[in-house]
């Protein structure tokens, strides 16, 4: 890496600063933060992404129009982001609206995202946890403030030339964590990237202020309309990926609290969540046909590089996992079964393939796949969480609990885990109420997913 300069000198000057309404320092005077950055000149990079300093810009105008308080940051190196985030931290009181956007690379990680700085240098797998800023920490860390709502809107989809030095294929961005009362919005569908161009402005950017500036329109309606405008006019091509666990209406201008359903309570802590049935099974998503598989651009074009290389074991374990969490099982099981016969050792694709066996009811094949995930991968995390999703659906409630337990020693964020030892709790005659909040807090569809392999929290 010595042959790559370090751009931290030049960088600590590049950074703008955009307040609206009297100092930012003073948390107190405003309550709605917001934090700005534009990563543009990335050295590694070989052109300036001259779209995300002019889209950073017109955000921060926008906002600072909406009545946000504003930190606007352009080329940011690492210690300078590591101290831009601190003091948005700090801006943050109990109660308030706190937003990020981050426009520039973006990379995923162990199923984590990471905002990268431009002087990253990420030639191996570790190197992007150690020079990128994890979201679902930044989401985290705002949480924990005490802002009553997060938003992240991430312009970060790009290929990028990090992940062509140590990977085969890009992995786009990761779904995040999100903390309850939250909004999300990438540029692009998970695990997909839109090639860079040297525009001046992006299409997402684009229609993500024009639905900002819509009249008596929420926050959420806002950025569904940004995802539905960026779909309508790429043809399909770019789909962002949004994310919303609101339960108080928000808007750019103003919050909007619903109000109760009775005529004389509190009218600004109506609660909805505790006013629907205590055990509302949810239906779960339809499998997509054929045809819309077919038309998936992430998959036509995994399936186009396993065309031209059936050995390519990287695209078809990645196709494999987006067939399976499309509830594609049948397609899902030839690529992890062709992945396996080619490397009998693989934990993730062994895990995987237990994961979709226990969705589809193969419960014996499961925990085959699952025990000897775990013999390749004694720590591996995952496995431990979809064992227990088989121990959950052969009545094992003791053994469930354990696997569940055990995953969350490892991963303390995992919903699927949280809320998998809450239904094996509640199944065994316990409570299991405190694990189910918290995975749904932290995922509004858990129960969903739950659903669709057959789970659900009710108890004759």
């Amino acid at each position: 890496m010595s042959h790559f300069m370090r751009a931290a000198v030049v960088l600590l000057l590049a950074g703008l600063i955009v307040v609206s309404g009297g100092a930012a320092s003073h948390a107190a005077d405003a309550a709605k933060i917001a934090l700005v950055i534009g990563n543009a000149k990335y050295p590694d990079n070989e052109f300036v992404l001259n779209d995300a300093a002019n889209d950073a810009q017109d955000v921060a105008k926008e906002l600072t129009r909406d009545g946000f308080v504003v930190e606007q940051q352009i080329n940011l190196a690492g210690d300078v982001m590591r101290q831009t985030l601190d003091r948005f931290y700090a801006r943050i009181a109990p109660g308030s609206v706190a937003l990020i956007f981050f426009d520039g690379f973006a990379i995923q990680s162990n199923r984590q995202t990471y905002l990268l700085p431009v002087d990253a240098q990420i030639w191996t797998e570790p190197d992007v946890s150690r020079d990128g800023f994890s979201l679902d920490a930044i989401l985290a860390e705002m949480n924990t403030r005490g802002a009553a709502i997060k938003i992240a809107l991430i312009d970060a989809s790009r290929r990028n030339p990090f992940e062509r030095r140590f990977r085969r294929y890009s992995a786009g961005l990761a779904p995040t964590i999100t903390p309850s009362n939250s909004l999300v919005l990438y540029s692009a569908a998970l695990g997909a990237v839109v090639a860079s161009g040297q525009s001046d402005h992006s299409l997402f950017v684009t229609e993500l202020l024009r639905e900002m500036r819509a009249p008596n329109v929420s926050a959420e309606q806002a950025l569904t309309n940004t995802k539905n405008g960026v779909i309508g006019a790429t043809n399909r091509e770019q789909v962002p990926w949004l994310s919303s666990s609101l339960t108080t209406e928000f808007s750019f201008a103003s919050i909007i609290t619903r109000p109760p359903d009775n005529k004389g309570g509190d009218q600004t802590s109506s609660k909805p969540e505790t006013q629907k049935p205590a055990c509302e099974v949810p239906q779960p998503d339809a499998t997509p046909s054929a045809d819309d598989l077919a038309k998936d651009p992430v998959i036509a074009d995994l399936t186009r590089k396993l065309a031209a290389n059936a050995a390519d074991t990287v695209s078809r374990y990645k196709r494999g996992q987006i067939y399976a969490i499309k509830r594609a099982y049948a397609l899902a099981m030839q690529d992890f079964d062709a992945v396996i016969r080619l490397d009998p050792k693989d934990g993730e694709a062994l895990n995987n393939r237990c994961w979709t066996r226990a969705a589809t009811g193969d419960l014996q094949g499961a925990l085959a796949d699952c025990n000897l995930a775990l013999q390749v991968d004694p720590g591996l995390s995952d496995a431990l969480d979809s064992r227990g999703l088989v121990n959950l659906k052969l009545g094992r409630t003791a053994d469930a609990i354990k696997d569940y337990t055990d995953a969350i020693q490892r991963n303390p964020r995992s919903s699927s885990s949280l809320f998998g030892r809450g239904v094996a709790t509640r199944k065994s005659g316990g409570d299991g109420a405190t694990d189910i909040a918290l995975a749904k807090s932290m995922d509004p569809n858990i129960a969903k997913e739950f659903a669709g392999y057959g789970v659900t929290e009710c108890t004759p």
